[in-house]
C-alpha cells in the first residue's frame, strides 16, 4: 500500500465531509430556525455514521451542536 497516497486521499475525502457538512448542517439549522421549530432550543444533537462496507467499518459518531 501506498502510504503516501493513501494519505493524501484520505485527507482530500476528510475535507470534502467537513465542507459538505458544514454546509448541511448550516442550511438545515437556519430553515428550522425560520419555520420556529427551533424555539427556545439552545443546541441540537447530532449523530454521523461513518461506513466503509469494504473493510467491514460502520462507526457512529455523536455530539451536541450549541445554536445559541
Amino acid at each position: 500500500m501506498d502510504e503516501d497516497a493513501f494519505n493524501m486521499s484520505l485527507r482530500k475525502f476528510l475535507k470534502k465531509v467537513g465542507v459538505t457538512s458544514q454546509r448541511e448542517i448550516e442550511q438545515a439549522v437556519r430553515a428550522a430556525h425560520e419555520n420556529g421549530s427551533l424555539s427556545g432550543k439552545s443546541s441540537v444533537q447530532a449523530k454521523v455514521t461513518l461506513k466503509i462496507e469494504a473493510v467491514g467499518l460502520s462507526h457512529d459518531i455523536d455530539g451536541e451542536i450549541n445554536i445559541s
